[in-house]
């Protein structure tokens, strides 16, 4: 099987004053690519959405959307793996040799790649992040090269726009959904509670079977949240 994994990320910056990270994405069998990505688009138009959809602009007019969008990841092949970092204040990059924020981002990238299976092929596009990003894809690739021996599954890195692609939408609501209920727990915190992003969360739990905030089984293919908590300083 060949499959096209679509990664996004929310609140990755070190110093954007938010608490948690996530990095995610829609796992697209390569045969079923462009039928499924056809139906995504008629979703988008039948709601009159022509833009690129994104958390950051979540609007109430637009909630039917949001969950015919889930309806729709739910009833068809498509998986979706998110690493969520809660506790982005912990993190100390002298560990494990990270050496920066930056090092640490494209750790965690190959921990969210680590358990898609060997025996399948994959190509990875990631949200374009900054000048650099193809510097680091690179590394990415040669450390899978390495860990199989050259005969790595994850055969192509690539960046692209988000707007260039739906897929690269639907990680972004799914992951935004995921950061904001984690920001929304953090004692403090000061982000107003929206309940309809509140409604579409709950949704979203419903639909999966599982709560937004805890570590999904890792035998949960379908939807599977991984929350990495760096230790006490």
């Amino acid at each position: 099987m060949k499959y096209e994994l679509f990664v996004d990320e929310s609140c990755h910056l070190e110093h954007d004053r938010a608490p948690v990270m996530s990095i995610g994405y829609i796992k697209v069998p390569a045969l079923a690519y462009h039928e499924l990505r056809q139906k995504l688009i008629s979703i988008k138009h039948k709601h009159n959405l022509t833009k690129e959809l994104k958390w950051s602009k979540f609007s109430k007019a637009k909630l039917l959307l949001y969950k015919e969008l889930v309806d729709f990841f739910f009833a068809n092949p498509l998986e979706f793996r998110c690493v969520l970092v809660k506790y982005k204040e912990r993190l100390n990059h002298d560990d494990f040799n990270q050496g920066s924020h930056d090092n640490f981002y494209y750790k965690m990238t190959y921990y969210l790649l680590l358990p898609n299976p060997i025996g399948s092929e994959y190509r990875v596009f990631m949200d374009i992040k900054d000048t650099r990003g193809k510097e680091k894809l690179k590394k990415i690739k040669e450390v899978f090269d390495n860990k199989h021996h050259g005969n790595s599954p994850f055969i192509h890195f690539q960046h692209l726009r988000s707007h260039e692609n739906e897929f690269f939408q639907l990680t972004d609501l799914f992951i935004g959904a995921i950061t904001y209920n984690a920001r929304l727990k953090k004692p403090g915190n000061t982000l107003i509670k929206n309940p309809y992003k509140l409604e579409f969360i709950k949704y979203l739990e419903e639909k999966s079977g599982f709560s937004l905030h805890e570590t999904v089984p890792p035998w949960e293919t379908k939807f599977n949240i991984f929350n990495h908590q760096p230790k006490i300083k």
